[in-house]
């Protein structure tokens, strides 16, 4: 079998693993977009990718898994959480809170009339302990609440119904226990990591980059799960359950582990979260935050996690320039924009590029081989010109030749 040129082998090495679209995305989100942007703009970017891990999730979850969770807020404020009580401890040292009624604890607490740090507070005082706490908190809960569920056949439309349930009272119980997690107001006033100030215009970049670098490892892990055969089964599981349970597999289990799956990717958004805005707040856990990210990957496209990411950027970016410039419309404007995208593109941002854009490229591509090929065969076909003849040059034994 004939060699590839290097061009042409990365190219088809590209479109085998499914990495083409991911390299496109990095180019845009490492190069294109920082050198673009202003600071404050490539900042509001930068928040919106964290919405992009729980789109992701969503894909994995909902697309391949065919199960809908209306409840993914759930796991994206656990996470913002969790790093949100290790940055709170360390900006509440004796030394800055020494105007308290009790110093050395969270300026809520104080509020509060608590006169000392909880116990289950305490561990977060460790960074390795919060990093592990980012993941483990949340995709234990949704083991939980997803083996209680599918290991009873629970499913459609009622665990989309029990996750909105968790939703709301996850964010009743943050609002009620306003002592102990600040309440409606949330945490605000995070300003260091470690001592390292998360405030400064080198921060916010260097921020803004560790969440390209975690969203594009997160898309690879994903991508190795669909080409996997976890990712075969999860498809199998979503349009033939009763098929894949006669042939021997738990069906509840794969189910579990695409729940935990997104609810971990969903617990790294909201700590990359907490850091680039500096506050965490139950207004990211409830039921209204939870189906606007479902919106995010319907939009881009739900079997699709580059598609998922680019929605979660049209919708808050919409919601941005549309509260900006039409304060009083950016509502309407909105519902226009989830309407008339899933009305046009059923399959979303991604089933436009899929369906319209591809199949358009390749018809190019392809006249213009048959053009080329057309011109070779007419170029071989013509006649060839007749060869010159060789002039008779004179004979050796004919005598000399007189005037």
């Amino acid at each position: 079998m004939k060699a590839l040129p290097l061009p042409g082998a990365f190219m088809a090495w590209l479109q085998r693993t499914g990495l083409g679209s991911v390299v496109l995305l990095s180019v845009l989100l490492i190069v294109v977009l920082p050198l673009s942007l202003d600071l404050f703009r490539l900042n509001l970017v930068g928040k919106y990718l964290t919405y992009a891990f729980v789109a992701i999730g969503l894909v994995m979850l909902w697309g391949w898994g065919g199960v809908l969770s209306l409840g993914q807020g759930v796991f994206f404020g656990l996470g913002g959480y969790a790093m949100a009580m290790f940055l709170k401890l360390e900006a509440s040292d004796p030394e800055a809170t020494k105007i308290q009624s009790t110093p050395g604890i969270p300026d809520f607490m104080d509020w509060n009339q608590l006169t000392e740090l909880p116990t289950w507070w305490l561990p977060f005082k460790s960074l390795p302990f919060t990093l592990f706490a980012v993941i483990a908190v949340p995709t234990l809960l949704a083991f939980i609440v997803s083996y209680a569920m599918f290991k009873r056949r629970v499913g459609g439309v009622y665990f989309a119904i029990i996750t909105q349930a968790v939703a709301l009272i996850l964010s009743v119980l943050i609002v009620g226990q306003q002592g102990y997690t600040g309440g409606v107001n949330g945490m605000t006033d995070l300003k260091t990591l470690l001592g390292w100030d998360i405030r400064t215009d080198s921060a916010k970049y260097i921020l803004y980059f560790t969440c390209c670098a975690l969203l594009i490892a997160s898309i690879c892990l994903c991508l190795w799960v669909q080409k996997s055969k976890l990712g075969t089964l999860l498809l199998a599981m979503r349009d033939k359950e009763d098929r894949v349970r006669f042939s021997g597999y738990d069906v509840a289990m794969f189910r579990v582990f695409a729940f935990c799956l997104a609810a971990a990717l969903s617990a790294i958004g909201g700590a990359m979260f907490t850091l680039q805005v500096g506050f965490m707040s139950p207004s990211f856990v409830g039921i209204v935050p939870s189906i606007e990210m479902v919106i995010y990957a319907a939009v881009g496209g739900r079997m699709s996690l580059v598609g998922a990411v680019m929605g979660a950027l049209l919708v808050n970016a919409g919601k941005t320039v549309f509260s900006e410039n039409l304060p009083d419309l950016w509502l309407f404007m909105m519902a226009a924009l989830f309407i008339g995208v899933t009305m046009a593109f059923p399959d979303g941002l991604a089933g436009l590029w899929t369906q319209k854009v591809v199949p358009w490229w390749q018809r190019k591509q392809a006249a213009r081989i048959a053009v080329r090929e057309g011109v070779a065969a007419a170029q071989a076909s013509w006649p060839l010109p007749p060869a010159p003849r060789a002039p008779k040059s004179p004979s050796l034994s004919a005598g000399p030749q007189t005037a």
